[in-house]
């Protein structure tokens, strides 16, 4: 599944008389190995559904089915396991690229196209914090290319990107989602490409 350590996750909750209580203290229920990807791993941590969000002691939100972007004003918090780029995947791999993001439940994401940068170039309406945690990523984008290590920091704020692997091992990262809104002459701009 994945050759990383899982993720340990303590969710807390009220008691009935306020007091504060462990509810789940343990592995993450839902971590998704992708089809058309393999060696890429979802673990999903949490997600918020509304702005300014509710706080009780609701159902775990990551037992539904697994969704690449935030619910609309909400959030996604989670790690990703992303492998090494293949020959092959970098050949032939734009070609699996709608079950890939059908599996994470937006295939509209995916925008690769002939030409594209990478196989996995996509596009979400959010702000997304992205951390590096293992390992090394290159964030491909349009125009440009930046290399991460452990501790970089990526502000994406909804454009065309893709997470490379050059680095012949294995990266674990960490995404936190948040749901946006084009500003309307960005979202006119990308409605033409």
């Amino acid at each position: 599944m994945s050759e990383f350590k899982p993720i340990h996750r303590v969710v807390t909750g009220h008691a009935p008389d306020g007091r504060s209580v462990v509810v789940e203290n343990g592995p993450l229920p839902t971590v998704v190995s992708l089809e058309n990807i393999p060696g890429t791993v979802f673990h999903e941590v949490w997600s918020t559904h509304s702005t300014p969000v509710v706080v009780d002691n609701g159902s775990d939100p990551t037992l539904a089915p697994l969704t690449l972007p935030p619910p609309p004003g909400g959030t996604r918090f989670r790690f990703v396991d992303i492998p090494p780029d293949t020959e092959d995947f970098l050949a032939d791999g734009a070609a699996r690229m709608a079950g890939a993001f059908s599996e994470l439940g937006d295939i509209a994401a995916s925008t690769v196209k002939g030409g594209s940068p990478h196989p996995l170039m996509h596009r979400t309406e959010s702000i997304d914090y992205g951390v590096v945690i293992e390992g090394e990523l290159v964030l491909v984008l349009d125009d440009g290319e930046v290399p991460l290590k452990p501790g970089s920091v990526v502000i994406q704020r909804g454009t065309n990107h893709a997470w490379a692997n050059r680095s012949g091992k294995p990266c674990r990262a960490l995404f936190v989602l948040i749901s946006g809104q084009y500003q309307p002459d960005i979202a006119e701009a990308l409605t033409g490409l």
